[in-house]
C-alpha cells in the first residue's frame, strides 16, 4: 500500500508539468526537432509519477483486486458488511 500512495503523490506532484508538456505536444506548427525533445522531456519524467501505475485499493484492507468502486471497498468486505446491515440502503438481491 505504501507503493501505491507513493505513486499517487508522484503523479499529482508531475500533473502539471506532464499537461503543459502535452499541450505543447498537440501544437502541429512545430518542427520535428522541437516536438522530439518535448517528446523525450515527457519519456524522462519518472515511471511512478504516470496515471497507468496507480491501481484501486480496498480502503479498509488494501487489498488490490475486487474492489468495488462505488464504495471503494473490496468485494469480501461489502459481503461482510452487508450481512451485518452496516451499508445503509443496500438491499442483498435474491432470485
Amino acid at each position: 500500500m505504501n507503493k501505491d500512495k507513493l505513486r499517487r503523490f508522484a503523479y499529482l506532484k508531475s500533473l502539471k508539468k506532464q499537461t503543459e508538456i502535452k499541450i505543447q505536444l498537440k501544437n502541429k506548427n512545430l518542427d520535428f526537432s522541437s516536438r522530439y525533445s518535448l517528446q523525450m522531456k515527457l519519456n524522462d519524467l519518472p515511471k511512478n509519477s504516470k496515471k497507468i501505475r496507480i491501481r484501486n485499493r480496498c480502503i479498509l484492507t488494501g487489498r488490490s483486486r475486487g474492489v468495488l468502486n462505488l464504495f471503494n471497498i473490496s468485494r469480501i468486505k461489502v459481503r461482510e458488511m452487508l450481512d451485518n446491515g452496516l451499508l445503509p440502503g443496500v438491499k442483498k438481491s435474491s432470485w
